[in-house]
């Protein structure tokens, strides 16, 4: 692509995001995961056991979206779902040994990915983040801090963890209101 040097600067941003997620999803299918289930998978190692609306929600897609993504981790054994004890219409997403496991060997994969130093440069990563920042902070209020943290700015005021699980049952309530009604 000789004329890249003359492309404005959404185009570059746009085609580096898509090769950079192109790699990792080959790299990603000798585990048998897409970048997506990694996503998934790495917000369950962190944060625990959810409902799909709520893993939904903190991953930024559609549940409907999710609930393939579930599917595919599940089938081969990186995810288990249970019913919601708190919640009999939906069901409780936990991550299993085999889906730490791979989510281990994705990091890896994705350490070697950006091994070279070009993608893991500080400068670039805070750009990258003021960007998400700027353009996703309306739309999924989000705030980064200095040092780069990712964090819900509506959980200002509130302790975290309540906040964000009113904000998923709201969303988990209008899934189950538009959508499928039977229990």
């Amino acid at each position: 692509m000789p004329f890249t040097t003359q492309w404005p600067t959404n185009r570059l941003l746009s085609t580096a995001a898509r090769l950079v997620e192109h790699a990792w999803n080959e790299r990603l299918a000798t585990l048998g995961v897409t970048h997506a289930g990694v996503m998934a998978l790495d917000v369950l190692q962190t944060a625990g056991s959810m409902t799909q609306a709520q893993l939904a929600h903190r991953v930024r897609v559609q549940a409907q979206t999710m609930g393939k993504t579930l599917h595919r981790l599940e089938l081969h054994g990186h995810v288990t779902r249970s019913k919601n004890v708190r919640d009999r219409r939906s069901h409780l997403v936990s991550i299993t040994p085999e889906g730490q496991r791979i989510l281990e060997a994705a990091t890896q994969l994705e350490d070697d990915l950006v091994g070279d130093g070009l993608l893991t440069d500080e400068s670039l990563r805070r750009t990258l983040a003021d960007i998400i920042t700027t353009l996703g902070g309306a739309r999924w209020k989000l705030r980064v801090e200095p040092d780069g943290t990712v964090t819900d700015a509506g959980s200002a005021g509130a302790p975290p963890a309540a906040q964000e699980i009113e904000v998923d049952d709201a969303v988990e309530r209008e899934t189950v209101v538009q959508g499928d009604t039977t229990p």
